[in-house]
């Protein structure tokens, strides 16, 4: 390993990012009685028997003499949700309790809810550490939820979730070509993805006899009960479906939704009817969503949404979502080219 020669503190500060570290906030009061509070990402535990915990504070913070003074503070150790908290206690300068519910903790310390872990500690002992002091504290008190933590890498914030095993789709003896298309294929796994997520809601538009045409529409006119066909056109681009004569004379005939005008001018209105049938449609897939999601769990699944929006965002064709305007999604396009 090759030596650095001078000692860079901003390549120092990002070598110490890439360890990945919880997030908390340290609480106490000050001698005037006010509530004093600070995000701190250097905590850790020291021993057992007896419990000690420790943390550390840079000496120009505002807070220092009145952690200093303090014979008891709190360290919440803060939990997946709770990123806006963290942000806001590591900011000077505003009244960071401000419409912060608290409660009263030993010695009067202020305890914030919603963490992974809260520990209440009798202040012990400090150290001087360079531009900082790190304080030893023994644990009166504690407890703890089963909640994901808030977690700290390379600058950012980030989620603990639970490391999933490799995972194979095949079984037994496995035909390979040299083509690319296997398991890893991003496509592959979209599209039989969707399959077999709407597998199950098929069973429910068979019983209805009704179609994937029938189904985009009634979604569409879920969010915006009035649409003109060239508007629902647009909608249905991405899911490669056309509105056909075939399709508007079942909507028409079931009484699902009306029909005025004629061709491409011609504008849907969802019916009291249709509107029953596209929400117990939206609650059956919602179901399906939830069953699925449960089983990732919570934070997994939220960052699993957000990697679709992603992938969308990067693929965009330009067709606007069901939920937005589609004109001044058009004109929001037009002005980015």
């Amino acid at each position: 390993m090759q030596q650095n020669t001078t000692f860079d503190p901003h390549r120092f500060r990002k070598a110490l990012g890439s360890f990945t570290t919880g997030v908390t906030i340290v609480t106490t009061r000050g001698p005037d009685g006010a509530a004093i509070g600070v995000t701190a990402n250097s905590f850790n535990s020291v021993s057992l028997q007896p419990p000690l915990v420790l943390w550390s504070l840079a000496k120009s913070a505002r807070s220092m003499a009145a952690f200093e003074a303090a014979q008891h503070w709190a360290v919440h150790i803060l939990s997946a949700g709770q990123e806006a908290l963290a942000t806001r206690f590591a900011t000077s300068g505003e009244d960071k309790f401000s419409g912060v519910a608290t409660e009263p903790g030993i010695g009067d310390v202020p305890l914030l809810s919603g963490c992974t872990a809260r520990l209440q500690c009798k202040n012990a002992l400090q150290y001087e550490g360079g531009d900082h002091v790190i304080f030893v504290g023994e644990v009166v008190d504690f407890e703890d939820h089963e909640i994901p933590p808030l977690v700290y890498h390379m600058g950012k914030y980030a989620v603990a979730a639970r490391k999933f095993e490799e995972v194979s789709l095949s079984r037994g003896s496995v035909h390979r070509l040299d083509v690319g298309f296997d398991e890893d294929f991003l496509g592959y796994l979209l599209a039989r993805a969707h399959f077999q997520f709407f597998a199950r809601m098929r069973e429910l538009m068979l019983r209805l006899k009704l179609d994937d045409v029938h189904l985009y529409i009634l979604f569409g006119l879920s969010v915006k009960e009035t649409r003109s066909v060239e508007e629902l056109d647009r909608l249905m681009r991405p899911a490669r479906q056309e509105i056909t004569p075939q399709a508007i004379a079942v909507l028409r005939e079931r009484g699902l939704v009306s029909v005025t005008g004629e061709g491409p001018s011609s504008v849907f209105r969802l019916t009291d009817g249709g509107r029953k049938i596209a929400l117990d449609c939206i609650a059956q897939s919602k179901g399906i969503e939830s069953t699925i999601l449960d089983r990732l769990g919570y934070w997994n699944a939220s960052a699993f949404k957000n990697l679709l929006k992603q992938f969308i965002l990067e693929t965009d064709i330009g067709v606007p979502h069901p939920w937005e305007d589609c004109d001044a999604r058009a004109m929001s396009a037009q002005g980015q080219d």
